[in-house]
């Protein structure tokens, strides 16, 4: 079962690179039967290196079942030249020094398909080392036979000349062809992780991008409702009609402009062209933020030191830290008496300080609001903290360094960027 699933991985990522057909229609019928090709070598090595070694004369029982045993021996190993290269190159070499007792120069092709071999799928520097060693052992043996006259000078010399040429052709052979397929071999594997890169990219970008939408979301979603349940239990608490009258007006305003800021967060995800805009179009004013909170009857103020000349990415994270501070000041502080935003624009680093009384209990560590507002103000280098002050008093405090122009652009371009790229990457992945 997990055989049959790795193949078809691989099949599928090699759809996916769209790797090109070996080029003719041998090379194509070799590599498509590598079994068939093995029995083929290993036949006419048999014919091609037997047939000579039976068809002289040899002195002596011993000497005359040598050399086929060998040659024997060689072939068989060459149905596995693909695995065991070595071995089959030391027996090629075996086979060689026994052809030193025929009566007559004689010789096969056993090397020159070895070397290649031990070339294609080992190395080139394996294949020249054992071409050197078995040609060195050749030549001392060869040498040393014909010194005490056990063979002619003759056959001795023929017989190093012979596999010198043999060897020399294979591995010159092998070693072009063993260094292109070694190169075809790391440029599909280097595809292949670029391809796993990609897609781990894509995945990567896709959740960031669900973490953005979230964040957007739960601001949205989070303040709007908090100050229309406030609204609301205004409205039905109070016997004035009026007083309940104005409270709804302003929880259906509050809704209302909830759901069109919801609406357009919805039609930028559905929206697949590059262009949709990736935030709101205007930061959430804090006086905004404030005068809701005072419309659902809570005691709010807000003030503001310096001009607010910040980017829209700076002035937009600056109303979500505010936003997100009244509203938690208004859910887990309802008996508040006062709640006090502070901007001060003209410090270094740009301080946000929300305050209010009457808090109980402990923060939750796990809450939505507080993590997207430190990872909002991670983007732009800043820092959030939210812990009680004084006697059941709580202050959410925010730092944001003040933007050096080029430095914050291209930290929203980049943003916005991958924000895009992710649109654009994860179009093909399922959800």
């Amino acid at each position: 079962m997990s055989t049959s699933r790795s193949r078809s991985v691989s099949v599928l990522e090699d759809e996916e690179l769209r790797l090109p057909r070996p080029p003719g229609v041998i090379r194509r019928f070799w590599a498509r039967h590598p079994v068939l090709a093995d029995v083929l070598i290993a036949l006419f090595c048999l014919t091609a290196s037997l047939v000579p070694a039976t068809s002289f004369r040899v002195s002596g029982v011993l000497a005359a079942l040598a050399t086929p045993l060998a040659v024997l021996i060689a072939c068989a190993l060459l149905l596995r030249r693909r695995r065991w290269p070595v071995a089959a190159f030391v027996a090629a070499w075996a086979a060689s020094a026994t052809y030193l007792l025929e009566s007559v120069p004689v010789g096969g092709p056993l090397v020159l398909v070895t070397a290649y071999s031990l070339a294609v799928y080992r190395s080139a520097r394996a294949c020249w080392t054992g071409l050197a060693i078995g040609l060195s052992s050749l030549t001392l043996l060869a040498f040393a036979l014909s010194s005490l006259g056990a063979i002619s000078f003759v056959i001795a010399i023929n017989a190093v000349i012979g596999e010198l040429v043999m060897g020399l052709i294979g591995a010159l052979i092998g070693i072009n062809v063993g260094n292109r397929k070694r190169y075809l071999e790391a440029v599909i594997d280097r595809s292949r992780q670029l391809l796993v890169e990609r897609d781990q990219h894509a995945r990567l970008a896709a959740a960031s991008e669900r973490e953005r939408i979230a964040r957007e979301m739960h601001d949205i979603v989070s303040h709007s409702l908090t100050v229309v349940v406030a609204l609301s239990e205004g409205a039905a608490a109070t016997a004035d009609r009026d007083r309940a009258r104005a409270a709804s007006t302003a929880a259906a305003a509050t809704a209302r402009s909830a759901l069109t800021e919801m609406r357009s967060m919805l039609g930028v995800l559905r929206d697949g062209g590059t262009d949709a805009p990736l935030a709101p179009l205007e930061p959430a004013s804090p006086a905004e933020t404030v005068a809701a909170a005072q419309r659902a009857g809570f005691t709010a103020s807000l003030t503001v030191r310096g001009e607010p000349d910040a980017p829209p990415a700076l002035r937009f994270a600056i109303g979500r830290i505010v936003q997100e501070g009244v509203t938690n000041a208004m859910r887990h502080a309802p008996g508040t008496s006062a709640i006090e935003v502070r901007i001060d624009h003209d410090s270094d680093p740009i301080v946000i300080e929300i305050a209010n009384d009457g808090a109980t209990g402990r923060a939750s560590e796990g809450g939505f609001g507080l993590r997207g507002l430190a990872e909002r103000a991670g983007l732009l280098g800043g820092t959030v903290v939210s812990s009680p002050v004084g006697q059941g008093g709580w202050m959410l405090h925010a730092e944001l360094p003040h933007p050096d122009g080029a430095a914050l652009t291209t930290t929203v371009a980049d943003e916005v960027s991958a924000a895009q790229t992710t649109r654009t990457s994860t179009e093909g992945i399922p959800s």
